[in-house]
């Protein structure tokens, strides 16, 4: 007897009948009809409400990640804490690799186990992020900084991200689900431009401590409203709260097939580049390019901007039933691409290279930002090697896992910094705009 198929955590919600009636029934009546069709619209309006909560969630979960070049830039210029300056280079990316590392066990814990306790742990997140800014304010010492802003947010962002990003992947699980994550992150490529300018209206017009304090209250309200949009699919909850702990177990057959760690390994090596034009274009704009903190920020959102179309973009290349691409393709596409761009824009980029900064902030952020909306498609191709397999697959958990290997990625380029490898790069900043 052949292995029963199935997928686990990204299930498409039970209408709450069996198909098998139906057919038993040719003739039905209006009433009859009527509930099946108020669930569908109930359905179809959480599916668009999840979409929603996950587009708004993006401001509180990345609005300061994104942005922090404009902080990094702040503290050049603006130092009052005690401490080496410099070790304020690795909140940015501290801050993404703890984000990116946690995921993996936040998502596993979250996809069946604990999955009626989503939206609790999200709010539990909103208050641990907005703890870590409260605490970040009263910061006198430069360990401060890296402990609240890189540490203690992310763990709080992570904890927002995880379970409501499963729940999306649920609501989306039979169609259209490398678009709805293509969604959401344009939306976070939205955020990621527009930030930038307004924590930098707040730090100009209310200083460093005050200018936490706002962005705490922002991220309040954006979280808290948006949490309440997010819900668990009610056959998800069902299953996690009547099924035996033996049924709840996490299926790993994939760590057997060799798709998964190619995978990996590219989003790794692509995500350890990716972090630092991110988290030095403000500064190297201002300090190789000569370029005013107002336009020195703008380069950080023109390279944010590309990505709100590109996300989308890549995510419809893995979904478009006309002419879709295989995961491999569109994986290469992007970061091949994004390579290239750096190769030739920001290797060339000299003191008062406007344009050649430009250029490299729009196509690298174009190719390199939408190379996450990749990964729908990515797992779609696992789940179909799956059935082919008659294995389980757990693509909540695969997604997570994902999510934990850019981690990766962040960290190992955590550790050139700490080794000093970029940081004489950025010592040489000043020195090649002094000549």
């Amino acid at each position: 007897m052949g292995t029963r198929i199935e997928t686990i955590a990204l299930q498409e919600p039970s209408l709450g009948h069996e198909p098998d009636q139906e057919v038993s029934r040719p003739e039905m009546s209006d009433e009859s009809i009527r509930p099946a069709d108020a669930r569908n619209r109930d359905s179809s309006r959480a599916r668009l409400s999840a979409l929603a909560g996950n587009a708004v969630l993006q401001l509180p979960i990345w609005g300061f990640a994104m942005s922090y070049g404009v902080f990094q830039e702040y503290y050049s210029s603006n130092w009052t804490f005690a401490g080496n300056r410099d070790v304020t280079g690795i909140i940015g990316t501290t801050s993404n690799g703890v984000m990116y590392l946690s995921m993996p066990i936040l998502f596993a814990m979250f996809t069946r186990r604990w999955a009626h306790k989503r939206q609790l742990a999200a709010l539990c997140g909103v208050a641990l992020t907005c703890l870590s800014f409260l605490l970040a304010s009263f910061s006198s010492h430069v360990w401060h900084l890296v402990a609240t802003q890189g540490v203690l947010s992310a763990l709080g962002c992570a904890l927002v991200y995880s379970p409501t990003t499963l729940s999306l992947g649920e609501w989306y699980s039979t169609k259209n689900r490398a678009v709805a994550y293509g969604i959401v992150l344009s939306s976070k490529n939205i955020v990621g431009s527009t930030c930038p300018f307004l924590l930098r209206a707040l730090l100009d017009r209310y200083g460093f401590r005050m200018a936490m304090v706002s962005w705490m209250a922002i991220t309040a309200g954006t979280g808290l409203a948006a949490i309440f949009l997010v819900t668990t699919p009610s056959t998800t909850v069902a299953q996690t709260r009547t099924s035996h702990p033996s049924t709840r177990k996490i299926p790993w057959h994939f760590l057997k097939h060799q798709t998964f760690y190619i995978y990996t390994v590219a989003i790794v090596l692509q995500s350890s580049g990716y972090g630092i034009p991110q988290t030095y274009l403000n500064t190297y704009a201002h300090d190789v390019t000569l370029l005013s903190q107002t336009t020195a920020t703008l380069m950080l959102t023109i390279f944010n901007l590309p990505g709100i179309m590109s996300s989308s973009f890549f995510g419809y290349l893995s979904d478009n039933p006309h002419f879709r691409l295989s995961a491999s393709t569109v994986t290469f596409i992007s970061a091949t691409s994004s390579a290239v761009s750096a190769f030739l824009f920001w290797g060339l980029t000299s003191p008062g290279s406007l344009g050649l900064l430009i250029m490299f902030s729009m196509t690298f952020g174009f190719f390199a930002g939408g190379y996450s909306a990749t990964w729908g498609g990515v797992i779609n191709e696992m789940e179909s090697e799956a059935a082919e397999r008659n294995e389980a697959i757990d693509t909540g958990m695969v997604y997570g896992l994902l999510n934990g290997a850019r981690g990766v990625g962040y960290a190992s380029r955590q550790c050139l910094v700490a080794g000093g490898c970029y940081g004489g790069a950025k010592g040489d900043f000043s020195a090649e705009a002094d000549n």
